[in-house]
């Protein structure tokens, strides 16, 4: 086997250059997700401090030119670590996040369904809960339509939600 062979072996067993780049666009990516977060979630996620460090100069930072060497500098970090508990932290996130957003839009509904419908749609509230006080709810709708019609006081469609947030929040 001659030195060249060995020299082939290792090139072949390395990433390609193509690899190599796409893999340094991902991590930087990454960081420009990381760069966007807001300062809870950042600190939620199991990152280095040198990373996490950079990632909130980088909010800070308002020259273009700066930044995009800021960004470079994260992904730098960044090709160091394994992203994968980081992606995974990050799709754990987005999933709670789109079930409170599904949850809110359910409330929405019922909310809306419950200002157009009245009793109707309060009695098929109550079919779908059937512990709930029907003499409060009836009064707490009765409030929020007439906010809605112009005549009611400020607040009630906002109480409704409330009411209605914490009634889903208990058979969840």
């Amino acid at each position: 086997m001659s030195p060249s062979d060995d020299a082939d072996d290792a090139a072949s067993e390395r990433p390609s250059k193509s690899a190599r780049k796409r893999a340094a666009h991902a991590a930087q990516d990454l960081g420009e997700t990381l760069i966007a977060l807001p300062d809870d979630a950042l600190a939620a996620l199991p990152l280095p401090e040198e990373l996490r460090d950079a990632v909130r100069a980088a909010r800070g930072i308002t020259s273009r030119g700066g930044l995009a060497r800021q960004r470079q500098y994260i992904g730098k970090l960044m090709r160091a670590l394994d992203p994968a508990p980081i992606r995974a932290a990050l799709a754990a996130r987005g999933a709670v996040t789109a079930r409170e957003a599904e949850r809110f839009r359910e409330v929405e509904q019922w909310r809306a369904r419950l200002i157009a419908g009245g009793e109707a749609a309060l009695a098929e509230l109550g079919r779908a809960h059937p512990g709930i006080d029907m003499h409060d709810w009836l009064q707490r709708v009765s409030a929020a339509r007439a906010e809605h019609a112009g005549t009611g006081s400020a607040g009630a469609g906002r109480e409704l939600f409330r009411a209605l947030r914490a009634l889903f929040d208990t058979m969840a």
